[in-house]
Parts: structure tokens; sequence; C-alpha cells
């Protein structure tokens, strides 16, 4: 057996026994070689495992590809104003040494590890496993292929065009240039057709683990992704410096009229037989963060780390302000990044649509002296209420770099909405507008619960390609903020949307910040109250704030006139004094140096000095290229 075989399987074998708390009588280490392993499912289980446990690594997915992979778009965007070098990443203008990502440990070479234990685990089966006798070691095959198939969507997500390594390594290919994009989805597609073919409906049962509904939900995402539009070299001039252009592929088997009606099928498969459900939208995501994630809801599959690994709400919770009940520790936790401040006008005006209140909140946590409480965040500050401290209940944040929330990287929503976007589209050779506008129906009476009929009526309302395309594309926003879908929706839906939406999302703000109408939301800002008043509560034991003057309809709030009722305090701002929330010569402006002076400009979602359709992707940082001995080239002007 090849030497590099043995340690890798070796290595597996361990990380895998690390993810479990099995006793095991072990063999020998040296008895860990190809046919004991993987003739053998306990063991083969544990290689795949090691899968897996590669996205906890300190500078994998945990603490450097989740927290800053997926904004700045025209939803999510970057709550700091600083200019350094964590902000070049979200605003467009990375370079080759960025200090964050330019690691030898990186999310490159990290996901690149994950996809050579994967390799490993699928040569292995196919010789040694008898897959096509042995249905457990089929479902074992089917696992690893889609777990192969997520780390490369990783990669493309970020990097574009990356090496195709679908073989262990051997010393002839320890260093190899990029692949075409276009032959890595080909091979993506296949392998998840296989492991479809393989698993059922009940492989998994959590959500840490793998089964047939995610293995459908992935085809159909790297379907979306290969047919649309995305930045490429030419055809055969991936790693060659190429700059690139933003085009539809031009391979015939990648084309929407040959991808889509597949996709279809395989979700209508997923819609009738799986058994998955809508949640309760507040009760889903309390489950996220109590870590309640039993396989056969809503959610398909979360990044699998354990209870004490990852950093997800350290990152994006709502905003703790130093030490509290909710987030115990002296420093600051949360709110790196936010829903843009517009996008609370985009849900329904009534405050009918529960999923509002749920996703975007514009207030934090801090202890002025009178414990812990919520006080306004200031207009900027949205954060994603999706991620809350307070409802770490089951495991509640213990203070350090780490909090053990799973994120979902997949659940039921995304495959009525995919399943909508493709029947809807005339691409599917026989468009299916009644089965389109049926998914998105359930999506809305879910999020309209309790007015289920408003729903109704604005699925019903609809029709035709283009106004039910409008709505999803809506729709898939106010669903998935702060899930970090967005970015790569947009790249795919259309030449140059990404930067054109991020231009339109800055004109937004400063419409907000005038008071006139937006041409997003359509929302007149004159309707809500330049000033701000708040009172305090509680609910279950926990404090709450009520916030008057930012809702619809609220704009007879001044700053001398409290509303009805008791215990109102006015805004103050960072001096103090009574003030404006939102300032027409102030609000999302900055006089600090070395700061973004005015983020309601296209300056505050990226550097205008670059091109950010053109930066789209990550390069492959300093690192790596000198690692490749000259086999490894960037594109696109890195």
């Amino acid at each position: 057996m090849n030497i590099i075989k043995r340690i890798f399987v070796s290595a597996g074998i361990l990380a895998g026994l690390l993810l479990t708390s099995c006793d095991l009588t072990t063999e020998s280490q040296s008895t860990f070689d190809e046919p004991s392993v993987f003739a053998d499912p306990t063991l083969t289980s544990y290689q795949i495992y090691s899968i897996y446990e590669v996205f906890g690594h300190t500078n994998s997915h945990r603490g450097r590809y989740l927290p800053w992979y997926g904004y700045n778009n025209d939803i999510e965007w970057y709550v700091s104003t600083t200019l350094n070098d964590n902000a070049t990443i979200v605003r467009y203008s990375l370079t080759r040494t960025n200090s964050t990502l330019n690691l030898a440990n990186g999310p490159y070479n990290e996901l690149f590890a994950g996809i050579e234990r994967a390799n490993l685990s699928i040569a292995g089966i196919r010789e040694y496993g008898n897959p096509d006798t042995r249905p457990e070691m089929a479902a074992l095959l089917g696992e690893a292929l889609v777990m192969r198939a997520v780390l490369y969507t990783e990669l493309m997500k970020a990097f574009g065009e990356v090496p195709a390594r679908f073989a262990p390594v051997t010393p002839e290919t320890i260093y190899l240039n990029k692949a075409d994009k276009d032959d890595l989805y080909t091979q993506l597609l296949a392998d998840l057709e296989e492991a479809i073919g393989y698993l059922d409906w009940n492989t998994a049962t959590t959500v840490d683990r793998v089964g047939k509904a995610f293995a459908i939900g992935m085809y159909a995402r790297v379907a979306l992704m290969a047919s649309g539009y995305s930045l490429r070299p030419a055809d055969g001039m991936a790693g060659t410096g190429d700059p690139g252009s933003i085009r539809l592929s031009n391979d015939p088997d990648l084309q929407k009229s040959v991808l889509y009606p597949k996709a279809l099928e395989y979700l209508r498969q997923a819609i009738n037989e799986s058994g998955l459900e809508l949640m309760d939208y507040e009760e889903l995501w309390r489950s996220v963060n109590n870590m309640d994630l039993t396989a056969g809801h809503e959610i398909i599959w979360v990044i699998p780390f354990s209870n004490s690994r990852g950093r997800w709400n350290y990152t994006f919770a709502v905003r703790n302000e130093g030490y509290t009940a909710y987030s115990p520790t002296t420093s600051d936790r949360g709110g790196q990044a936010g829903p843009v401040p517009y996008l609370y006008y985009m849900y329904d005006l009534n405050g009918h649509d529960v999923r509002r209140d749920i996703s975007c909140v514009n207030w934090l946590w801090e202890d002025r002296g009178d414990g812990t409480l919520p006080y306004p965040a200031g207009i900027a500050d949205w954060y994603f209420g999706k991620y809350r401290f307070e409802w770490m209940t089951t495991s509640p944040y213990g203070g350090g770099n780490d909090d053990g929330v799973k994120p979902v990287y997949m659940r039921y929503a995304d495959i009525l909405l995919m399943a909508a976007e493709i029947a809807n589209s005339s691409e599917v050779g026989n468009r299916d507008e009644s089965f389109a506008k049926e998914c998105l129906r359930k999506v809305l009476r879910r999020a309209y619960k309790g007015y289920e009929s408003e729903a109704d009526a604005i699925v019903d309302a609809l029709s035709g390609e283009t106004a039910i395309f409008a709505e999803i594309q809506k729709q898939r926003a106010l669903e998935f903020v702060g899930e970090f879908l967005r970015k790569a929706d947009l790249i795919r839906w259309g030449e140059n949307l990404l930067q054109e939406r991020m231009d339109l999302a800055a004109q937004e703000l400063q419409a907000m910040r005038a008071g006139t109408t937006g041409p997003i939301t359509g929302f007149n800002y004159s309707n809500i109250s330049r000033y701000l008043w708040y009172r305090h509560g509680t609910a279950n034991g926990i404090p709450t704030i009520e916030m008057y003057g930012i809702h619809p309809g609220e704009s007879d709030a001044t700053l001398d006139t409290p509303p009805a009722g008791s215990g109102w305090i006015p805004y103050l701002n960072s001096d103090g004094e009574a003030s404006a929330y939102i300032s027409e010569t102030s609000a999302f402006t900055s006089s600090s140096s070395n700061s973004i002076a005015d983020k309601a400009t296209s300056a505050g979602f990226y550097d205008t000095s670059v091109d950010p359709e053109m930066h789209m992707w990550w390069p492959i940082f300093e690192t790596t290229i000198t690692n490749a001995q000259g086999a490894l080239a960037n594109d696109y002007g890195y």
C-alpha cells in the first residue's frame, strides 16, 4: 500500500474516532490499511467522520471561511467601518498576501485536506467495500460522494476555479494547476446523481450527517450554479492568468435546458417523499441556538461542529458589549455582520411577516450599570436576530472563542424555493407555473402565520415568468438573510447583478437618510420618525426592548414628546445627548480616520477603486502559490 495513503487513512480513522463517543477495542495502528478499513462499515464510518472533522479546524470553516465568506451584498454587510485587512475581504479588494487568509493551513488547503479524505474513502469503498452488493457500504459511498461535492462547492463559491482532485494524491499529482470550472461541475453533478441512488430518506438520523434529501438539494444547488452566470477564464485558459469575463458556460451539458428538468424531478421527489416540513419560524431558530437538530423536520444539513467548536454566534449573534449574563466575557461578541438596514422595510409593512423581527434586530446587549439590558444599536447597525446568546439554553455560551452552534447549510425552505425557481423557468421545457406558485405559497404561508390569507393574496396576484421570478428573488432575501446564500444567488442570476444590487442598496440607504422613497422597497421613509424612544420590559424572565419611531406609521415621534404610556426613554447619541436617530447629515457617516466615510454609498459595500464583479472570487493566497512549486497560478488580475 502506498505510504501516503496509509498515513492519510490512519489519520482519518483517528480523526473520526475523535468525533464519536464509542468505546472500541482497536487493532494496532499498522492494521489501519485500506482492505481492513473499507471492508468494515464501522471503520469506514470513522474514516468518513474524518471528512466532517476538517470543518472544525482552526483556520478552516471555524475561524476563517465562515466568518468571512458570503457578504457584502445587497442584504448582508460588514457592520464595522474600519478599513483594514479584514475589511478588504468583504469589500472585494482582497490581495494574495492578506494577513487573515494567507495561511499555510487556511481554508483553501483545509478544504483540499477534506477532499483527500473523501477521495480515500470513495476509492477504498469502491475497491474493498463491495457497494454493489452491500447496501450499507453503498450508503457510505454515497455519503462520501456528497461530502466531496460539498467541499468542492465551498471551494468554488470562494475561489472560482480550483484544481480537479477526484482521486487520492500520488507523487505524480501532488502539484496541480486549476481545472476548468465546467469539468468540476460535470464531475460533481455525476457524483451527486450516483449518491442519490445509494441514499434513502432515513439515512441520516441527525442533521450532522447527510442523506438523500441533502444529496438532492446539493444537486439542485450545483445545477443552478453550473448553468448560471459566473466570472470565468476563457475556455481552456484556467490557471494561465486569464483576466476572465462574466458569462454562461459554453458546455452543452451544463445548460439550463439540460440541468433544470433533472433537478426539478429530484426536487419533486424530495417534496413529495422526504417527509420534511416547514417549522414555526421562531421555533426553527430557537432550535438552532439550542442544538436541537433532529433530522426529518426543516433543517437538512448543518456544518457539523462539535458542541465546543465553531465561531458562529461568536461572530454573527446579536451583538453583546462586554460582560453580561448572556455573553460572559469582557470582550465584545457577535455583530460582525448584519442585515443591510433597509431590509427591515422589505418585509410586510404591517408587521405580519414573522420573519422580520426574528431576522432583523436593531438593538444590542449592554450593561450600563443596571444589569444586562438591550439598547438601541444605531440606525446603521442591525444584527441577525436568528442567532442570539440568550436563546442558547441547552448549551449556554461560556465566553470563549467557540460557541458550538452549528450553522445551517441547507433547509427545506431552500428545496421549495429552488423548486419554484426552476419550475417557473421557461428553460425547464414544460414550465409549471402552478407548481412554482404552490412551492412559493408554502414558504409565504409559514411567514404570514396567522395572516395566511395575505400570503395567498401575494401568490395569487402573481402571473408570468418575470413577475414570479422577481418574487422568488425577494423571498430568498427575506427567508435566508444571515445564512449567506445571497452572494452566490446574485452571481448566478445575472451579469453584473452583484454590483448593480449593491449600488441600488446604497441608493436605498440614501433615501432612508433623506426621508424619501427607496428604489428597492418602494417605502417612503417619511413614514418613520427621525427620532427614537425606547423602553424595557420582560418576557419569560429575559429583558426586552420596545422601540418607537422606526416602524412604519410612527412618524409622529418627536424629540420632546414621548409616545403614549410610561417608561419611555429618548435615544441618546454617543455624547449622551438626546438627538435624532436618523439624521440627513450624519446617518451612515463616520468622521474617524481610517474608516469608510459614508456607508450609504457604494463605498459602504465595496472598494470603489476596484471592480467587485472581477473580484467576486478570492485569490489563491501567496503561501499556497509558493508551496505549489510553480504548478498553480491565479487568474483575474491577482
